[in-house]
């Protein structure tokens, strides 16, 4: 697949550089220096492998775009305004119809929350890169039920109606990253795909796939949007470095088995850190 190569190369986010693993809300203020420059700045980053991600994009709607695409209660002013601020921030003048067209020009995945007095909701959900969880699953759901899956969430969920009212107010925008392990570099792990492969020792393979998370709120229509860009590191790169190395093997370890097994390492986590501290690191 041609890449485009008069762009930038894809940010580079390390977020289990201090060692540890940990379930919790790890909100800053949007436009923190992550050490990637202009880009740690923009809300949608283009970049030189976005025909790779369209293509993944176009093939899901092709699938079953109801798959991939829901909405739920989704009022006119709340569309509006999260479509307008898609197009003041990738500046372009033609008037975006909906959540699709807008998903289309950006390599992050969308979604809106909706508030109403008493009661929030998941009200429109882009999902073309799920990280083994469904839109269909989560659509009008509110945030606590879209979360409780996730191993070790309990202590955030129980100040769900605050975070909501924080994603709200948040003008300036939020940033956050979660992070895990794979044997692939696959966009798309809907769960109707099979999990991938567990970690083969003799034919070692392995990636850190890291989401950059970021929420903009628009308390005039008491709504929020939240965005999800998916990247890969390839451990073999990380292999070579001492630091993101020994940072990602204490990383690992403090993992709860809950939580490996939420992400799918529990059987092989052992057998990654093998490779990954093994002696035969490429110098």
């Amino acid at each position: 697949m041609r890449e485009r190569n008069d762009l930038l190369a894809p940010a580079r986010y390390v977020p289990f550089i201090g060692g540890r693993y940990e379930v919790a809300p790890g909100l800053f203020k949007f436009g923190r220096d992550f050490g990637n420059g202009e880009a740690d700045r923009q809300a949608f980053q283009i970049d030189r492998e976005f025909d790779r991600y369209l293509t993944v994009k176009r093939s899901a709607r092709a699938e079953n775009l109801g798959r991939y695409y829901c909405t739920h209660q989704l009022a006119d002013d709340v569309a509006q305004r999260v479509l307008d601020f898609i197009s003041d921030h990738l500046r372009i003048n033609e008037r975006l119809r909906t959540l699709d067209d807008a998903a289309l020009l950006v390599q992050e995945d969308l979604a809106i929350i909706s508030t109403h007095p008493g009661r929030h909701w998941v009200s429109a959900i882009h999902l073309c890169f799920p990280n083994h969880w469904a839109a269909e699953d989560k659509i009008g759901r509110d945030f606590a039920t879209v979360h409780e899956p996730v191993a070790g969430i309990e202590p955030i969920n129980r100040n769900a109606e605050l975070l909501v009212r924080m994603m709200v107010e948040a003008t300036d925008g939020l940033v956050r990253f979660a992070w895990g392990v794979g044997t692939d570099d696959e966009l798309n792990h809907h769960p109707t795909r099979p999990r991938g492969r567990c970690f083969d020792p003799a034919s070692p393979r392995a990636f850190v796939r890291v989401e950059r998370q970021t929420i903009w709120g628009f308390p005039d229509v008491g709504a929020a949007l939240f965005t999800i860009r998916t990247y890969f590191l390839d451990c073999a790169d990380i292999r070579r470095n001492s630091v993101e190395r020994d940072a990602l093997c204490s990383a690992i370890r403090t993992m709860t088995l809950e939580s490996l097994r939420y992400k799918g390492m529990a059987t092989w986590k052992d057998d990654l850190l093998a490779w990954l501290e093994s002696s035969d690191r490429v110098r």
